[in-house]
């Protein structure tokens, strides 16, 4: 029987963001773990999970292996649709996508996402990430963001240094709007010690479950903002052997994603 010291901790989040992913949708997937738990939603409870993929595939079933990034070939595998990127942005502008699934180096409390830099300014920077990519218009565009990172007090902060990645603003009631952006906005933050989503009064976020042998109160402590606890708040669930085997062996044997390690600071 599994226990929750089997599991890392990219194991944990890349379950728990396939255990969120919904059969016959169309998700707009972004690179590393989003793949990986949209590999496993395809092996086990969402073999019709229509995946997009920003290099222009739509629809592919990733059955070769892992692809390395959104232009692999193997993102293309037996896809009904390969027309380039312009062309999978347009779908999402058109209403075809139901969630965003992106990473980030910093989220706040109304679910924007920062991907470009941490401390200092724009100009000098403490920190310079890669940035967007896609991920900026697909949080735009797509009906609901499903984010993924890992739980650390320095990614989970009052305000992001910079919006990437559009959440819900300042947290009023018609900021997208204003904004000019489409879809519902933030649905889901994947971590591997808890699963967020949002109040849909205050638009704040809300913690859903948390590790087992952990706490809320545990939760709130990684968190620099004060979370809502949701009245049904429970434990996670855990991944069991068959879903191990098909993360370690299937859709990362080689362990670039889920073998790397979390850094407190």
């Amino acid at each position: 029987m599994v226990t929750i010291a089997d599991v890392n901790p990219f194991e944990m989040i890349a379950y728990t963001g396939s255990r969120v992913l919904e059969d016959n949708t169309i998700i707009f997937v972004g690179t590393g773990l989003p793949i990986i738990a949209s590999m496993h939603a395809q092996l086990t409870h969402a073999p019709n999970a229509n995946l997009i993929f920003e290099a222009g595939s739509l629809a592919s079933m990733l059955e070769q292996g892992m692809p390395m990034s959104v232009g692999d070939t193997r993102a293309f595998r037996k896809a009904v649709f390969a027309k380039g990127l312009c062309a999978v942005f347009e779908l999402t502008q058109r209403g075809y996508s139901d969630y965003a699934f992106i990473g980030g180096a910093q989220v706040d409390m109304y679910g924007n996402i920062c991907s470009t830099y941490e401390g200092g300014t724009y100009a000098v920077p403490r920190v310079r990430f890669p940035g967007s990519g896609g991920a900026g218009a697909m949080a735009a565009n797509c009906e609901k963001t499903i984010a993924i990172m890992a739980l650390e007090k320095r990614r989970f902060v009052k305000k992001v240094d910079f919006i990437t990645s559009i959440g819900f603003g300042d947290g009023a009631p018609d900021y997208r709007e204003k904004a000019g952006v489409m879809g519902a906005g933030p649905y889901r933050v994947i971590t591997n010690q808890a699963l967020f989503g949002f109040d849909k009064d205050t638009r704040r976020m809300m913690l859903l479950e948390y590790l087992p042998g952990k706490s809320p109160e545990a939760i709130q402590d990684l968190v620099d903002f004060e979370l809502i606890i949701a009245p049904d708040v429970k434990e996670m669930a855990i991944p069991t052997e068959h879903d191990l085997m098909l993360l370690r062996t299937k859709c990362d044997p080689e362990g670039f994603f889920l073998k790397r390690k979390i850094v407190d600071k």
